[in-house]
């Protein structure tokens, strides 16, 4: 029936998007990506985010957010819990999943904590890297050296992959010290000119029974996954006698540079959406001075969607995400400023994370973009999202109810 219904309002579509295929420039240094491309509003009123603003830094120093219920929170992920409210999806077996799938990242970001100072991949960026070589390849195609890395991320497990200019307004202004409890300046090198942005699908099923212990597995297996690629990807362009530094969570803001890289949009839940997996995507950087061209920003129609959809608005438990116009909104610190988006209030969040024992995901499994289907009927769905049949599908999207909560217990079932 779905199918059937796709096709119908697909027929009436006719072959459109040809304005928002990615396009690359010749390593023109940003000059191709402006910020109205980008679909960024970005006032004088713009300073570049502070790590230690970031919700997670401050519930380590800000009395606030710092609590015995946010030590149990991390804990938590080291020591999993036998049992959790005596409620499906949180017990012992969906814990020790969940601490499992983390465990690849953890150990890359605990190896140097106490030794150095460094939480990799969530506070600072990945060091586990042989030298580059003595002698850079030369590169005379920029173009044909985009094309080339795409496929190499592509080798190295990334699902998806674009390349953008090194813009420094995402990159933190200062980094966080968990240990010390202090900012520290921030360690990237000067030369550094263009950005790769790699992206990870998440596990749709596991997405499904959010919320619970047994999620927060999808999360986990995104950065482990990230993790890997990212130090494969930057140790092949060390190899070729370029700079290269991965970083997952740390360093610098991923959605704007996924977002100037051609990898999706912004949404009202504040992920980045994209054409191919919707918000289910874990995002991760490497920051080189190798010669590439540069990927354009894509428009699929994600704002004017997200315009008349609150899905992820009315599902979240705390009410943490906008329901409003795209405007200049600063709830607490850890919001960046003179940036007019739809804003999420990070405080709110992350207390229903810390009071669930988890992560949370309820906006991503709610939202019409990351619907599963066969490739052909999700493009349809997509597209169709971008014309006036959006209320339509939105329509649609209830009835069949993709987005409803499957009980945990059937995914250890198998179905």
């Amino acid at each position: 029936m779905l199918n059937k219904l796709i096709l119908f309002y697909g027929s009436i579509v006719s072959m459109k998007n040809k304005n928002n295929k990615k396009s690359s420039c010749n390593g023109c240094h940003g000059d191709c990506v402006s910020d109205t491309s980008a679909g960024f509003n970005i006032s004088e009123s713009f300073k570049r985010f502070n790590q230690k603003d970031e919700i997670f830094s401050r519930s380590f120093w800000d009395d606030q957010i710092h609590s015995e219920k946010t030590e149990r929170f991390y804990t938590s992920y080291r020591k999993p819990l036998k049992e959790w409210k005596k409620v499906d999806g949180y017990q012992h077996r969906d814990f020790s999943i969940r601490n499992a799938a983390w465990h690849v990242t953890d150990f890359f970001a605990e190896r140097l904590e106490k030794s150095q100072d460094r939480r990799e991949g969530f506070l600072d960026f990945l060091t586990a890297h042989r030298p580059s070589a003595a002698e850079s390849r030369d590169i005379p195609d920029p173009v044909e050296m985009n094309r080339e890395i795409k496929h190499v991320a592509k080798l190295f497990d990334a699902d998806l992959c674009g390349i953008t200019f090194y813009d420094e307004r995402w990159t933190y202004d200062k980094r966080f010290n968990r240990n010390q409890l202090e900012e520290v300046e921030m360690d990237l090198p000067d030369s550094i000119t263009n950005t790769i942005v790699v992206a990870h699908e998440m596990d749709y099923e596991l997405l499904r029974t959010v919320p619970s212990a047994l999620s927060g597995t999808a999360t986990g297996v995104g950065y482990s996954r990230d993790v890997t690629t990212l130090l494969a990807l930057a140790q092949y362009i060390r190899n070729l006698g370029y700079q290269a530094y991965a970083s997952m969570n740390d360093t610098a803001l991923s959605i704007p540079m996924a977002i100037q890289a051609g990898l999706g949009e912004y949404g009202r839940h504040g992920l980045l959406i994209t054409k191919e997996f919707g918000p289910r995507i874990r995002i991760g950087k490497v920051f080189t001075d190798l010669p590439l061209a540069h990927d354009k920003p894509i428009n699929f129609g994600v704002e004017k969607f997200c315009s008349i959809c609150r899905e992820c608005t009315k599902a979240c438990p705390p009410g943490a995400i906008d329901n409003g116009n795209q405007l200049e909104t600063i709830y607490n610190q850890s919001n960046i400023p003179g940036i007019a988006k739809w804003t999420t209030d990070a405080e709110k969040c992350f207390d229903f994370w810390v009071k669930q024992v988890t992560d949370c995901s309820i906006c991503i499994r709610v939202c019409p973009y990351n619907r599963k289907m066969p490739k052909w009927a999700f493009k349809t769905w997509t597209n169709l999202m971008a014309t006036p049949f959006r209320r339509i599908i939105l329509w649609l999207d209830k009835i069949i109810g993709q987005g409803k909560r499957n009980a945990p217990s059937n995914w250890w079932k198998g179905h």
